[in-house]
């Protein structure tokens, strides 16, 4: 991972166009190829961003006072331009391979009992395995629908963005096997926030609210009339 502290403008090219006038950041170049840029607050949400696959060009200033400018495009030909004005740090690390995210008790039993079920995300659905491993992670579920489709799922307890995102992500990489391709996403959990559903839904991503008792096979405690 490189980590740039600098003074700089950003400028977002493509279906949407955005603006960062100049201000000191943080800008995280990340070894599977994704830029972001960073400020002093909101977590970890970047205020922009280039999801892989992307390719960074950073082209050397023309005197010594004009800005440098990096120029970083996706396969859609979106780009992020970044104007640097002054850099006051920049170093590079390794961090090595990452066991991934552990997940409560709920989540991984979510997981064993949808891999039991799978016929729960749809008719015809089978399970090909469970945490079917990419470079950058494994995804909890990778299945076929009743058209030999492969489906990535990506199970949580709680949907929110940061899930879409790492579904997207997944779906990016294995979209380039062409033993996989065309590779389908599936968003599963408990509750699915609203923005995550709606950008699911703009990234061809279904959502699946899961019945955590149903699945367990727990019959509601509430009366019924039938």
């Amino acid at each position: 991972m490189r980590l740039v502290i600098a003074e700089c403008q950003v400028d977002y090219v493509g279906r949407l166009t955005a603006h960062l006038p100049r201000a000191r950041r943080l800008l995280l170049i990340k070894s599977d190829g994704s830029v972001s840029v960073h400020a002093d607050d909101r977590a970890y949400k970047p205020l922009n961003w280039m999801s892989p696959p992307c390719w960074l060009v950073e082209t050397e200033p023309e005197t010594p006072e004009a800005p440098q400018l990096w120029v970083v495009t996706n396969k859609a030909g979106e780009e992020l331009q970044i104007t640097i004005f002054g850099v006051e740090h920049d170093s590079s690390h390794e961090l090595g391979l990452d066991p991934g995210l552990i997940k409560d008790g709920v989540e991984a039993h979510l997981q064993e009992l949808l891999a039991e079920h799978v016929e729960t995300l749809g008719s015809g659905y089978s399970l090909v395995r469970r945490e079917y491993m990419t470079a950058i992670g494994p995804v909890d579920l990778l299945c076929r629908d009743a058209d030999g489709v492969s489906v990535a799922v990506e199970i949580k307890r709680r949907g929110e963005i940061d899930g879409v995102e790492q579904l997207t992500r997944y779906l990016e990489l294995m979209n380039r096997d062409p033993l996989l391709a065309p590779v389908q996403g599936v968003f599963a959990a408990q509750q699915i926030k609203p923005q995550a559903k709606t950008l699911a839904n703009d990234r061809g991503i279904r959502c699946v609210t899961l019945d955590y008792d149903k699945l367990r096979g727990t019959e509601s405690t509430e009366f019924k009339l039938f």
